[in-house]
């Protein structure tokens, strides 16, 4: 007999993501398989269907996280044959809407203690860094003028949501195209 709360067929994917959510919300002490899998409303043991152990689970997660946090955008053929103001432009959106940035506190905080997860952050700064100087340089910018409006526009859509929480998310739209308008001045 089944338990009617219980669901089954949960994916590796929604067990990444029950992952991230309980980074974001404690510790990676804290993610506990038997925390996951009631936060999934599954039995613990669809977890090894998926998984050897919670060790995999924590290596596949900054991978996911590189993955659905940042190559999405990145590696987008849709995004790369932009012209750069476009690029930029749907890049920030495509943060804002997706919510891409909703784990940076908790993975970065991990990567603090954890030199694997320090590893998985600097790969993704430099992957975030280099799409988005590329479209610096190709709206015409050189060097130091590229490289520092790259860091501006990484660090301000990495960070405008998590420490303004009362800007809504029309107010956030509104204020992309000024923030690309600024960073495109020469």
């Amino acid at each position: 007999m089944t338990n009617d709360k219980t669901r089954r067929g949960v994916s590796q994917a929604e067990w990444l993501e029950a992952a991230l959510q309980q980074l974001s919300e404690t510790s990676v002490a804290e993610i506990r398989i038997e925390k996951l899998a009631r936060s999934l409303g599954v039995s613990k043991t669809g977890f090894y269907w998926h998984f050897d152990d919670r060790d995999q689970l924590l290596e596949m997660l900054l991978e996911y996280w590189t993955h659905e946090m940042t190559e999405v955008v990145t590696a987008n053929p849709l995004l790369i044959g932009l012209e750069p103001k476009a690029r930029l432009i749907k890049t920030a959106e495509m943060i804002l809407d997706n919510d891409l940035v909703r784990y940076e506190i908790g993975v970065r905080q991990w990567a603090l203690s954890n030199k694997d997860a320090a590893k998985a952050v600097r790969k993704v700064n430099r992957i975030r860094l280099k799409f988005i100087k590329q479209a610096f340089l190709d709206y015409g910018f050189t060097g130091d003028d590229a490289e520092t409006r790259a860091l501006m526009f990484t660090v301000y859509h990495t960070w405008e949501t998590p420490m303004f929480p009362e800007i809504s998310r029309k107010r956030r739209h509104q204020l992309i195209n000024q923030c690309i308008n600024i960073l495109l001045r020469k």
